[in-house]
């Protein structure tokens, strides 16, 4: 009797180790949403006990690698980093603020993937690697091609692997100042979800489904525990009038939108949300920060993203 009560001892115990393990971590690269060209949007994602990276957005990289690496987050080199550890790149959508780091860095890179619906792909090809903007260091396009990238478009009716990592991607399209479109990445590691939202507006400022879809889609996820955290955009003030937004959320507009999640997910109690692309201008991060918080009545679990420091869920 007293062996079994501390094998059932041994076994709570490492239960509830398992259960409060981490499965993704994620290194912010660069969290802002414009002007600071040292800190533009790009994250850094991967399985908890690996260092086999995707890039969600690629904003900021060299400065962003630098920054992580003085903070003990990652070893080696920032060539290093760059060329073994980071195994492709998910790009929400063609803005400079999203792109520059993978554009400017592309000579020093190695060869991988670039992950995204076709919209953006077609943009970096014909814009971007073009041998007008800069080399075509892609697989297709004006030639010769340097094939140092492939690129894989996404559906939005299929899952497919991440390639040299464990996780698999689902893209949802966004709309981004109607009729320009964004993206977001629902990232799965077994049986475990995240989910990053490339810049986005409310559906009832862009007159839009784009965000209830998407809600209807991972409210089940949240329901089950499977959905571990969400990243999304807060781009501007209340103040800000809608017709000046230009395809970006205020802290009124997430939270009527994260009501509507509340929906379909039975309540989102310290579920934690992830705050980026805030624009640096003069107290504006200060002012939507307090603007979150006044109206959290959810009680959602807000977290601000921060170049080079930690998140784990």
């Amino acid at each position: 009797m007293h062996q079994r009560l501390i094998t059932l001892i041994l076994f709570s115990i490492c239960c509830s180790v398992c259960q409060s393990q981490p499965v993704f971590k994620v290194i912010p690269f660069g969290v802002k949403g414009g002007s600071d060209e040292s800190n533009l949007s790009a994250y850094a994602l991967a399985v908890y006990g690996t260092n086999a990276y995707v890039c969600l957005d690629a904003g900021t990289l060299y400065y962003g690698i630098k920054q992580a690496i003085a903070a003990k987050l990652l070893e080696g080199t920032v060539s290093e980093v760059l060329r073994n550890n980071l195994k492709g790149y998910l790009i929400s959508h063609p803005h400079m603020d999203h792109v520059a780091g993978l554009i400017l860095n592309s000579p020093d890179d190695s060869s991988k993937p670039i992950y995204g619906l076709p919209f953006c792909l077609e943009v970096i090809q014909e814009k971007y690697f073009n041998w007008k903007s800069w080399p075509n260091f892609g697989n297709q396009g004006e030639k010769p091609l340097l094939n140092k990238y492939h690129y894989i478009a996404l559906s939005t009716e299929e899952e497919i692997p991440l390639e040299q990592t464990s996780m698999y991607v689902k893209a949802f399209p966004l709309s981004h100042s109607n009729p320009y479109q964004s993206t977001a990445f629902l990232i799965r590691e077994a049986e475990s979800y995240l989910l990053y939202l490339g810049d986005t507006g409310a559906d009832a400022v862009e007159q839009s489904n784009k965000l209830h879809t998407l809600w209807k889609a991972v409210g089940p996820l949240i329901v089950s525990g499977k959905l571990k955290a969400i990243f999304i955009e807060v781009s501007f003030t209340n103040a800000q009038p809608d017709q000046l937004l230009f395809g970006h959320l205020t802290p009124r507009l997430l939270m009527n939108e994260m009501k509507i999640l509340s929906q379909f997910s039975g309540g989102l109690r310290e579920f934690p949300i992830v705050i980026m692309h805030m624009k640096p201008t003069t107290n504006r991060e200060e002012i939507i920060k307090r603007e979150l918080h006044e109206l959290n009545d959810l009680r959602l679990k807000l977290i601000f993203a921060e170049q080079a420091k930690l998140l784990e869920f």
